[in-house]
């Protein structure tokens, strides 16, 4: 697929992210064949396919330019520092199901910073992107810079493996916590989209466990929240992708505190 005036990095990351997200909604509801993996996940022919058109607009724009997708693997040239992300359909279990709640994330790492990235939702018509300073969501070619906000108290919590932090911690804990229910409603949307909301202020928080360096998954949202100014951190408060790993990104401080606190009643003293 021919990309004509990619521009900046980021405009191609919403580029791909656009193209793969037509893919996503135009199989939209179609019987599709699946691909098992491994643990009972699996890939359909929208995640192939998504994911092909997605590493074609990149190669096109930046042919010297080394891609991970999510089903395809690593491609390009080794010693590069550049590394674009892919991941063609992030929530393929709700969409196998009809459920349209689902992402397709793209994502530039130069050296070991992410310096661009796409969060495209195929069925709201929205992607939310960063070139590594500003954070917005484009509507019908019009963009609007992303802004967290806490007052919804929503807060996403991923409950799918693995959990390399068991037993000392565990996600779906925080659920039952008391000062959780207080303080906050629990969502499970099962689709790293929810990690852009956060950084739109539609979710107070997010918190997964898990190794994120790299992740196909995850690249695009961390960076989408850290442009827009929100807490991003391992599940301890630590550096991100340090120590025990996981992800803890909050609108603010204080909302970012208490689940850090949460967090840590779950470790044995």
């Amino acid at each position: 697929m021919l990309i004509v005036n990619a521009g900046t990095d980021a405009e191609l990351a919403v580029a791909a992210a656009q193209a793969g997200a037509a893919v996503v909604r135009d199989m939209y509801g179609a019987s599709l064949t699946r691909f098992e993996k491994s643990a009972g996940d699996f890939a359909t022919v929208a995640d192939l396919e998504a994911e092909k058109v997605i590493l074609d607009v990149i190669r096109t724009a930046r042919p010297d330019d080394a891609a991970t997708g999510e089903e395809s693997g690593r491609t390009g040239a080794d010693g590069t520092e550049r590394m674009w992300l892919v991941d063609p359909l992030c929530g393929t279990l709700n969409y196998a199901v009809r459920n349209m709640l689902v992402a397709v994330n793209v994502a530039l790492r130069v050296g070991t910073d992410i310096t661009a990235a796409a969060s495209a939702d195929p069925f709201a018509g929205e992607v939310f992107w960063t070139d590594g300073e500003r954070a917005c969501v484009r509507r019908d070619s019009v963009d609007e810079e992303l802004r967290p906000s806490r007052e919804s108290r929503l807060v996403d919590v991923n409950l799918d493996p693995p959990f390399p932090n068991e037993p000392g911690f565990r996600a779906a804990r925080l659920l039952t916590d008391t000062a959780f229910a207080q303080r906050f409603r629990p969502r499970v949307v099962s689709t790293t989209l929810a990690v852009a909301w956060v950084a739109a202020g539609r979710r107070a928080a997010y918190v997964t466990d898990g190794h994120l360096r790299d992740s196909v998954h995850f690249a695009s949202g961390i960076a989408l929240c850290q442009a827009a100014g929100c807490v991003v951190t391992g599940i301890h408060g630590q550096p991100l992708h340090t120590g025990a790993g996981g992800l803890v990104v909050a609108a603010d401080q204080e909302t970012h505190a208490a689940l850090i606190q949460m967090a840590g009643n779950q470790v044995p003293l």
